[in-house]
């Protein structure tokens, strides 16, 4: 994955990838179980449960699209529906941002923490653990921030858990971490530094100085 790309440039790529391939992958696994346990059952039934499924998934976000609406009711009902499909990972993505958006944080933290539990995707994961963590730093759990951000994930989300790591430090009061930090994050992301990461620590930095 690249490393420079947003994280929403990331959802969508796998959205993208879910869309044009999902059906194949299920299919693939479908015929590598039926082969395994020798029952016609999983082929014929289950896989067109999770064929179904996807075009549902589908249809759903393209009526949501198309009538600018509200994707909490559809959505919701998606989930109690499709609660063990794959395909709640990207649900609960898009309702936890939603809710963000209205800085519903504690529904949000609902939503993502539910993403995490129910992904197949590593990537995946790794957003919806960046944003859990952002969305408690809103929270103001600080720990239970930090903890979130403990689990190991993919390199190319390094710079952007050290980023948070700086931001929860620096509400901690903990000036010299959040500096650290924000200086580890910088040089992982190199070339595609975000400047508002910069500023961050550029401002931390003159504020370190000021204090000595």
């Amino acid at each position: 994955m690249d490393i420079h790309q947003t994280e929403e440039q990331q959802v969508e790529a796998i959205k993208g990838f879910w869309k044009d391939n999902g059906n194949a992958i299920i299919a693939g696994l479908a015929i590598g179980f039926a082969g395994f346990i020798g029952l016609n059952y999983y082929n014929d039934h289950k896989l067109q449960l999770e064929v179904n499924t996807s075009e549902a998934y589908q249809v759903m976000l393209d009526a949501a699209a198309k009538d600018n609406a509200s994707l909490e009711a559809s959505g919701k009902a998606f989930i109690t529906e499709n609660n063990d499909s794959s395909y709640t990972m990207l649900t609960a993505i898009a309702l936890a941002k939603e809710a963000a958006e209205k800085q519903n944080w504690a529904q949000a933290e609902t939503y993502l923490a539910m993403a995490i539990d129910k992904s197949v995707d590593d990537s995946i994961k790794a957003i919806a653990t960046v944003r859990l963590a952002r969305v408690q730093l809103q929270l103001e759990k600080y720990d239970e921030a930090l903890a979130t951000l403990s689990v190991t994930l993919p390199t190319a989300f390094s710079a952007g858990v050290e980023e948070v790591k700086g931001d929860i430090y620096f509400k901690q009061g903990k000036t010299e971490l959040a500096r650290n930090a924000y200086q580890v994050a910088i040089d992982g992301a190199g070339e595609g530094t975000n400047p508002a990461l910069q500023m961050k620590f550029d401002d931390l930095a003159q504020v370190v100085n000021l204090s000595k």
